[in-house]
C-alpha cells in the first residue's frame, strides 16, 4: 500500500496472482513481466521503511488495528464490491463491520429539519439493530452519528484521511464518542491528510458496507447523489427523503426518487423493504408537542407551510397585524415548530 504508484485496482490485480510475501521475493524482471512500471518495481525492491514504521507504530497503540480481504473481521458486504479497499485501517471495534448496517448521508449545510430527521431515524433504526454508517461530515453525517450514540447503539465512520487525524478537526470529541462504543475506518493509510478526491473513493466504501442508504437532505449537485449511485452500481437499496420543490435542500432526493429511490417518510418504510419489521416491535411515534400552544399559536402554526411561507401571506390569513404575527413566529421559532429561511420567509418543521 505504500508503494508510490500501486493503487487499490493494482493491489487487487496483484493479489491475483501473488500474496504480498510472494511479490517481494520475486525478481525485478518478474514484477516488470506483471505488467509494472520501472519506478514501482524499484520501489517494491526499496520499500520506504520509514513510512513502514511509521504504519507499526500507530497500529501498536490501543484500540487501532488494520484488516485485509482475507481476515475473518473483513465485512462481507464490502468485499463484494468492484474495487474493495485491500487493506482497512480501524479505530474501535472492527467485529462491528460485519453486522447489518444502514448508511444515512446528505447535505453539509441541512436545514433544522434535516438535522431531526436525520438523527431521529438513526435513533430509531439504532434500536432495531442496525449500525448506522456515515462519513464523519458535517451536517447530515455528524446527526446521523449523534442519533446512534444517543440510542446507544453502534456507529461506523469512514474517513477520508489517515485515522491519526480527524476531519474535520470540529469533529474530535465526535470522533472519540465513536470509538469508544463503536468504529472509525479509513483505507489511507496514517499521515494521510484530506484531499478533494479521497471523498468519493470514502463514498464508495459507506455505500459498499451497508445494506441501504438513506438520503436525507443533498443539493442536486450534492456529494450525497454521487454516493447513492454508488449504492445503486453496488446493488444496495437507496432511500430518500422527499422534500419540497421550493427547498433547494430537496432537489437531489427528489431527483433520485424519480429515478427510483424509494421514498421514505417513516422508518417504517426502510425497515419493511430491507425485512427487518416486526409488529412486536417498538414503533417510533413523532412526538407532539401541539398541546403546549394557546389556541392563536395553534391555528397560526396551521397557516405556515412545509415550504417557505412570507409575512405577508401570515398576516392576510390570520387577520392580525404585523406586530402581532411577528411575535407569535418568534415563540413558535424558539419552540422549535417552525424556522427562518431566505427572503423574510418561514417554514414549518413539524
Amino acid at each position: 500500500m505504500r508503494t508510490p504508484g500501486i493503487g487499490c485496482r493494482t493491489f487487487l490485480r496483484l493479489l491475483e496472482s501473488h500474496t504480498p510475501a510472494q511479490l517481494f521475493a520475486e525478481s525485478s524482471s518478474a514484477l516488470s513481466a506483471l505488467g509494472l512500471k520501472s519506478d514501482i518495481v524499484n520501489a517494491l525492491r526499496n520499500p520506504d521503511w520509514s513510512r513502514i514504521d511509521y504504519d507499526l507504530n500507530w497500529l501498536n497503540q490501543d484500540n487501532n488495528s488494520a484488516i485485509t480481504l482475507d481476515d475473518a473481521d473483513y465485512p462481507p458486504l464490502l468485499k463484494e464490491i468492484a474495487d474493495p479497499p485491500p487493506i482497512l485501517f480501524v479505530r474501535g471495534n472492527p467485529e462491528l463491520l460485519s453486522l447489518p448496517q444502514i448508511a444515512i448521508v446528505g447535505s453539509r449545510n441541512p436545514s433544522t429539519s434535516g438535522l431531526d430527521i436525520a438523527f431521529n431515524f438513526a435513533k430509531i433504526l439504532s434500536r432495531y439493530g442496525f449500525v448506522i454508517t456515515s462519513g464523519l461530515a458535517l451536517g447530515i453525517d455528524a446527526a446521523g452519528h449523534q442519533g446512534a450514540l444517543k440510542a446507544n447503539g453502534y456507529t461506523v465512520a469512514v474517513a477520508g484521511t489517515g485515522l491519526d487525524r480527524v476531519y474535520p478537526a470540529c469533529h474530535k470529541d465526535l470522533a472519540t464518542e465513536i470509538v469508544n462504543t463503536g468504529a472509525i475506518i479509513s483505507e489511507f493509510p496514517p499521515g494521510t491528510t484530506a484531499k478533494a478526491n479521497h471523498f468519493p473513493r470514502r463514498n464508495r466504501i459507506i455505500s459498499g458496507l451497508c445494506q441501504g442508504l438513506l438520503v436525507v437532505e443533498a443539493a442536486k449537485q450534492s456529494g450525497s447523489l454521487i454516493t447513492a449511485r454508488m449504492a445503486l452500481e453496488q446493488n444496495r437499496e437507496v432511500f430518500a427523503i422527499p422534500g419540497s420543490i421550493h427547498n433547494p435542500l430537496a432537489r437531489g432526493c427528489n431527483a433520485l426518487i424519480r429515478e427510483g429511490a424509494k421514498l421514505v417518510e417513516t422508518t417504517q418504510d426502510i425497515l419493511e423493504e430491507l425485512n427487518q419489521y416486526n409488529q412486536q416491535d417498538e414503533k417510533f411515534t413523532p412526538p407532539t408537542m401541539q398541546s403546549t400552544l394557546d389556541l392563536e399559536q395553534q391555528t397560526l402554526l396551521n397557516l405556515v407551510m412545509f415550504s417557505p411561507t412570507s409575512i405577508d401571506t401570515l398576516v392576510e390569513n390570520a387577520n392580525e397585524s404585523v406586530e402581532v404575527i411577528s411575535s407569535m413566529l418568534l415563540i413558535l421559532e424558539l419552540q422549535g415548530y417552525i424556522e427562518a429561511t431566505p427572503g423574510g420567509c418561514y417554514t414549518r418543521i413539524k
